[in-house]
C-alpha cells in the first residue's frame, strides 16, 4: 500500500533477488517516461523504495503521482 508522507507517495517493494527487482525498475522506468514523470527511487539488493512527488507543483503530492503509483501497482 502507498503510504503519503512528507508531501510525497511511498512504497517499499521486495523481490526474490536482485534481478528481479532490477527487472521491475526497467519496467517502471518505461512507463514513468512514457508518462514524463520520474520516480525518486533506492535500491538495495531485492528492495526497491519509491517516492513519488511532483517537483514543478512545488513537490506535492499531485494526481501525475497517483495515476503512475497505479501504474506501477499494475506491473507487481
Amino acid at each position: 500500500m502507498w503510504t503519503k508522507k512528507d508531501n510525497s507517495l511511498k512504497k517499499t517493494f521486495k523481490f526474490k533477488n536482485f534481478n528481479e527487482a532490477f527487472g521491475f525498475m526497467t519496467r517502471v522506468a518505461l512507463i514513468a517516461e512514457k508518462m514524463d514523470h520520474h520516480p525518486h527511487w533506492i535500491n538495495v539488493y531485492n528492495r526497491v523504495e519509491i517516492t513519488l512527488n511532483t517537483h514543478s507543483a512545488g513537490d506535492i503530492v499531485t494526481e501525475k503521482d497517483r495515476k503512475l503509483a497505479k501504474e506501477i501497482d499494475k506491473i507487481r
